[in-house]
């Protein structure tokens, strides 16, 4: 039985880090400034008003800063995933459908993640004109990576 818990919580912890880099990939396509979603973010930054010249000294400025940035946001995926993985290998293994346990995900991201998403937009330095793209681009990057996440899950319950 300790063995089978060991087993459990390892496979948990590999699978948040596995969903953590799944962030990372998704997050990396997302706001890349070929995507219409990565340009609403570069408005969102305020970089659409800035010359090349004036991008590439704010890149240059946020450089030393950027392993620390990513290193913790590397550990707040980890944590999502980490509930993502608990959620689809305890639902499975106890006998729920893949897809009512991808349920129970999809209600964790309407219940928390899309209102804690619209608080930060509707508190925070967002520009009016681009409020609503900014909401449903963030909160439907969330959803993809959770689904993708919680998929991964699902093949190792």
């Amino acid at each position: 039985y300790h063995n089978q818990q060991h087993i459990f919580m390892t496979t948990i912890i590999l699978l948040s880090l596995a969903g953590a880099v799944i962030s990372a990939v998704i997050g990396t396509f997302w706001y890349s400034d070929k995507t219409p979603m990565g340009r609403i973010h570069m408005r969102y930054l305020g970089m659409d008003k800035l010359t090349p010249e004036q991008k590439q000294a704010e890149i240059e400025k946020a450089k030393p800063t950027m392993p620390k940035v990513y290193g913790a946001q590397f550990v707040l995926s980890a944590l999502t995933s980490f509930a993502v993985a608990f959620i689809m290998v305890m639902s499975i293994r106890n006998g729920v459908s893949i897809w009512v346990a991808l349920g129970f995900v999809a209600m964790n991201w309407l219940c928390f993640i899309v209102p804690t998403i619209g608080s930060s937009i509707l508190w925070g330095n967002c520009d009016r004109a681009i409020a609503w793209k900014k909401f449903f681009s963030e909160i439907a990057c969330n959803l993809v990576t959770l689904m993708l996440v919680g998929l991964l899950a699902s093949l190792f319950a």
